[in-house]
């Protein structure tokens, strides 16, 4: 063979290995739904058949964390009896997903059937029509949560518009107390005796109440949002003396505020905002009972913020529970080593945190010049920049300026501790929502 014929023929070889390479990349494209390359024709490469039908990421839009068993369902809890509860949608989707906790309970907790629709409207337990769909359980209408463990649902196709309320309702007919609840809700729920959880017209539902049972999360498959805001603090965060059924919580403000701003065509991301406040909840120490009820910031962190799905900033407003509820005065480098510890459990996960200063308490009975001195502490060293990625004043925004150590009367909603709707609202004002932008820092 001549050295021409050796030339010719190494460069076919090397055409036939290009063209079966370039075959294979382009089948590959086609098969993993790849959709940033073209095929030899020119036309997108056909997606999988088992891709989605909707776009879209799973975010939250409704969240309430655990805290503890119900007083008087240690026996039966809420045996034969089914649970309807109300949440209000932060963003909306065109797929829901919730999750059941079983936290407190100390048996297994046996649901057999349960339900998801849109309220028809403001403070009722009826459906709107046409909006009823079961809820599932890896296929499974019936789920067993072990004592302490949480399940997460099915997702079921159920178009939640942004802002609406949402019926969440589960049947239990054994034996499986205590209840794991949330209280002070500020929204209005409801019980009936039996299985009433594909009852639309909610007239069954006999009994209100003003907290949140076994529920802790909704999330939807949004077009809308393309992350979650975690909103993780104490009563202030959860809304103590706002409103009932009004949704006027300072993270209700603060997702509205974006919303608005969003729709104004401001350059900023689209994310849901849920909250994870629990009344009295302190950074450093959990509350009495087995297992130990109110969990401190620190051990409950993981499950009510990394957890979340696409989690991508937490807003942390804790600690002013630690001054209030230590005997004698609390040690501000350890309540501060503790709000260090969650933004280190935060980076871990690429997470931004945004941290608050404490609000004022000096008009309390309660309140010595020792507790005031921590909490100055704490705010100097939270605003020197050292605590958080980012810094939001609602010790500021909140306090009278004629009598620092106090809110300002306008703001309070009467016990001298907690704001009111107004108060709320004014923090979620002072909020500068850029803060939003951004990745976590690099501290690691």
């Amino acid at each position: 063979m001549t050295r021409r014929h050796g030339y010719a023929l190494l460069a076919a070889i090397i055409a036939v290995i290009v063209a079966m390479s370039t075959a294979i990349y382009v089948g590959v494209a086609a098969d993993t739904g790849t959709s940033d390359h073209t095929s030899l024709s020119g036309s997108r490469p056909a997606r999988p058949s088992a891709a989605p039908a909707s776009a879209g990421v799973w975010v939250g839009t409704w969240s309430a964390s655990p805290v503890g068993a119900e007083p008087g369902t240690q026996a039966e809890g809420m045996t034969g009896r089914s649970v309807r509860n109300v949440v209000h949608a932060a963003v909306g989707g065109t797929s829901a997903r919730v999750t059941l906790s079983n936290l407190y309970g100390r048996t297994a907790l046996t649901i057999t059937h349960s339900s998801i629709a849109l309220a028809a409207g403001t403070e009722t337990a009826a459906a709107r029509a046409g909006t009823m769909r079961p809820l599932t359980f890896a296929g499974n209408t019936t789920v067993v949560v072990a004592a302490g463990g949480q399940v997460l649902s099915d997702a079921v196709a159920l178009a939640v518009p942004a802002g609406s309320d949402v019926l969440v309702t589960t049947y239990s007919p054994s034996l499986s107390g205590p209840v794991t609840y949330h209280p002070t809700a500020r929204q209005t729920s409801y019980a009936g005796e039996g299985d009433l959880t594909e009852d639309a017209t909610g007239t069954a539902y006999t009994e209100k109440v003003d907290h949140w049972r076994y529920l802790t999360a909704l999330d939807v498959l949004s077009g809308e949002a393309d992350g979650t805001v975690v909103a993780f603090g104490d009563s202030l965060t959860d809304g103590k003396n706002s409103t009932v059924n009004a949704n006027a919580r300072w993270p209700d403000h603060l997702n509205r505020r974006l919303r608005t701003a969003l729709a104004a065509g401001r350059d900023l991301p689209r994310y849901s905002v849920v909250n994870a406040g629990i009344g009295g909840n302190r950074v450093l120490s959990d509350a009495r009972g087995r297992p130990l009820e109110n969990q401190a910031g620190i051990r409950r962190f993981r499950r009510d913020v990394l957890d979340r799905p696409n989690v991508k900033i937490v807003v942390i407003d804790l600690g002013i529970n630690d001054l209030l509820r230590t005997p004698g005065t609390a040690d501000p480098q350890k309540i501060l080593t503790g709000l260090r510890d969650l933004v280190r459990q935060a980076h871990a996960r690429g997470i931004k945190v945004v941290g608050a200063t404490l609000m004022p308490v000096g008009r309390r009975t309660t309140w010595t010049e020792a507790r005031e001195s921590v909490r100055q502490t704490i705010n100097a060293e939270i605003r020197s920049g050292r605590v958080y990625d980012a810094v939001v004043d609602f010790d500021k925004a909140l306090r009278d300026p004629y009598n620092p150590r106090g809110l300002r009367a306008m703001y309070d909603s009467g016990d001298r501790l907690h704001p009111n709707d107004k108060g709320y609202e004014r923090m979620a004002d002072s909020f500068d929502l850029d803060y939003l932008k951004g990745s976590a820092a690099a501290r690691l």
